[in-house]
């Protein structure tokens, strides 16, 4: 059983900086695999980043790629979404997400319904 918990959303102006943590507890947590989503008022929940527990792997939706990186602390328990360049586009609440199994295949870490926790979500709200 692992559970999650966000931080670090807020507002910030287009073309600015955000850092969410995820901070996970129960066991063995560097074996989960992770991921981050999003999810805008009337839109589904969209992947973003995914880190393999497994081999450090990082896969990233194209509407990501190059701003935001994933990254995780086993010391800390903790996952980080680093995010440069911010969109007003980027404008959802943030989720992430942990996976007992590993990533085979992109639909494994790209599907919310693949992942077994999920944290409560924070809010980033993009200006422009």
């Amino acid at each position: 059983q692992v559970q999650l918990a966000e931080s670090g959303g807020g507002l910030v102006q287009a073309g600015g900086s955000l850092r969410l943590s995820c901070a996970a507890s129960g066991r063995a947590f560097s074996l989960y695999n992770m991921g981050w989503f999003r999810q805008a008022p009337g839109s589904e929940r969209e992947f973003i980043a995914a880190l393999s527990g497994v081999d450090s792997s990082t896969y990233y939706a194209d509407s990501v790629k190059g701003r935001f990186t994933i990254s995780r602390d086993n010391a800390k328990n903790t996952v980080y979404l680093q995010m440069n360049s911010l969109k007003p586009e980027d404008t959802a609440v943030y989720y992430c997400a942990a996976r007992n199994l590993p990533f085979y295949s992109a639909s494994s870490y790209s599907q919310s319904n693949r992942y077994n926790y999920w944290g409560q979500g924070t809010q980033v709200t993009v200006s422009s």
